[in-house]
């Protein structure tokens, strides 16, 4: 979605509109005496094709031998039930 602003507003709030553009993904499109002058977004996201992607993976470090190891447990801790009372809970 697109909002209206006019030219002397994005002069004023500048900083505001290109954090919301930025942080939100808001687009502005400013006029000026009721014309479209311009349209402020966020910047194009760079795009690869598959196979740019695949090199690009195929070229990141390898995991240690450990690390399957190490994400298989986490996922067991994880999946563990939960205490029925809580270690916080003692007894006076």
């Amino acid at each position: 979605m697109e909002s209206k602003i006019t030219a002397s507003e994005a002069s004023r709030n500048f900083s505001d509109i290109l954090n919301r553009v930025k942080y939100k993904g808001e687009v502005f499109v400013v006029e000026r005496n009721g014309e479209r002058v311009c349209r402020i977004g966020p910047a194009d996201v760079e795009w690869k094709s598959a196979p740019a992607l695949a090199d690009s993976w195929a070229r990141l470090p390898k995991p240690d031998p450990g690390f399957w190891d190490d994400v298989e447990e986490g996922i067991r801790q994880m999946n563990q039930p939960l205490p029925v009372t809580s270690p916080w809970d003692k007894d006076s």
